[in-house]
């Protein structure tokens, strides 16, 4: 029976394993393949010209080095927002009420604020980019920050926040942010039900008050919630053009202050007609995003509380 058991379970993974590496093992062993010629996606014909191409990547000050200083600055302020309001969203919603009897109550009508908070999660990417570029826009095109900030004497960009080489790049990273983080906020809510209120309980006893309720029960006790939302996070950092496509002017402007990496591949790909050289950027893409999340896990890794 023992002996039968293996050939039995593999039967059941050649299909999954096999449409993996079909799906997507063999497209990225085909984009390296690529990346190593000189074709431009309009012939049958190519070169294989080695490593030119990823040498030629770091040389590009137009495109590239502005994409992966963008994409780093969003990878870096993203997440750490996001993570850090949803935290703080979900333990106010959760424990932010009164204490009555000793025993600490979340906030009134804390289900309907998730929902609220949780909204965006149901909008399309393309429903957020419009909604949010009519919100930055100019103030004579309806612009509803930049409206505001006349209506109380504030300055504000005169072509809009978008259209501002010192904003648009923040402008972006709000976006992402309010469109993420109501989902975190519910993600962390879940985390902490499983949290024993006993320990909430003993703290109020001992004077403890919401501060190191927080840094010392709940952080430590979601730790692992936070590391893989900040894995995910990270990754939707790194697939963020869509949303500069939508919203900004010329898909990264203005003057390549809002170009990310993502950006970059299709221009090259489909603007300037450099098939090779934009898989070259797609290949150092993946392995960063596969760096970034080996390094997450290897660095956050902590002893697990069991509680």
């Amino acid at each position: 029976m023992r002996h039968g058991r293996y050939p039995f379970i593999l039967s059941f993974l050649v299909l999954p394993v096999g449409l993996y590496a079909w799906l997507v093992i063999l497209p990225f062993a085909q984009a390296f393949q690529i990346s190593l010629t000189d074709w431009s996606g309009s012939s049958n014909s190519f070169e294989y010209i080695g490593f030119d191409n990823y040498v030629n990547l770091f040389k590009d000050e137009r495109f590239v080095l502005p994409a992966l200083r963008h994409t780093g600055i969003i990878l870096l302020v993203m997440p750490l927002v996001t993570i850090a309001l949803g935290l703080f969203f979900a333990f106010m919603l959760n424990l932010g009420g009164r204490v009555r009897r000793g025993r600490i109550e979340g906030v009134r009508g804390a289900r309907f604020h998730k929902i609220v908070f949780f909204f965006p999660q149901v909008l399309s990417v393309a429903i957020v980019g419009i909604l949010w570029k009519q919100v930055y826009a100019p103030e004579n095109f309806g612009g509803l920050i930049t409206g505001a900030l006349k209506a109380v004497g504030l300055p504000a960009p005169a072509n809009g926040f978008l259209a501002d080489t010192r904003f648009v790049l923040a402008a972006v990273i709000g976006v992402l942010v309010w469109s993420a983080v109501g989902f975190y906020l519910v993600y962390f809510s879940s985390a902490m039900a499983s949290i024993p209120r006993d320990l909430y309980e003993a703290a109020i006893i001992d004077g403890a008050g919401r501060g190191p309720m927080f840094f010392k029960i709940t952080l430590p006790l979601l730790w692992d919630s936070v590391q893989t939302a900040w894995i995910y996070l990270s990754i939707i950092a790194l697939d963020v053009f869509v949303l500069v496509y939508l919203m900004t002017p010329e898909q990264g402007g203005p003057d390549a202050s809002s170009e990310v990496v993502g950006g970059v591949i299709w221009k090259y790909a489909f603007k300037h007609g450099e098939q090779a050289f934009a898989s070259a950027i797609g290949v150092v893409l993946f392995f960063a995003a596969l760096s970034l999340a080996v390094v997450s896990l290897r660095v956050g890794r902590r002893e697990r509380i069991e509680f």
